[in-house]
């Protein structure tokens, strides 16, 4: 017999939600049918549970644009047109000055990075 439906309000029940979902996964029903709609109704319970209690977080701004580096094969040199001197480059990548609207806005345009992950203040500079 099936567990009435309801919010997930801790763990325990987070753990149950998510042995139910487990049988759907092995067994998935067609949507539209009974079974079909409480498993889509359970997977959003567990959605919204975890996007609560497990956020993840976008990269720190230089993180993105590190990977953003590594996965286009770009240099520090490269980055010069979007944030401006070798010597400018090399601050911004190792911490010591923050970056300013134009490099953002630069950089989202040029490299695609997404903004909420360059507008985001990070710690160190944040503590100085």
């Amino acid at each position: 017999m099936m567990k009435e439906l309801k919010p997930i309000r801790n763990k325990l029940e987070y753990k149950e939600a998510l042995a139910q979902a487990s049988y759907y996964f092995d067994h998935e029903p067609k949507s539209g049918t009974k079974d079909g709609d409480r498993f889509e109704i359970l997977l959003m319970l567990i959605e919204a549970y975890e996007s609560k209690h497990y956020a993840i977080l976008p990269p720190d701004p230089i993180e993105a644009i590190k990977f953003r580096m590594e996965q286009s094969g770009l240099s520090p040199k490269d980055l010069q047109p979007m944030i401006g001197g070798l010597n400018r480059v090399y601050e911004i990548l190792n911490r010591k000055r923050p970056l300013t609207l134009k490099m953002i806005w630069r950089l989202h345009s040029m490299l695609g990075i997404p903004a909420d992950s360059l507008i985001q203040q990070d710690d160190e500079l944040r503590a100085a």
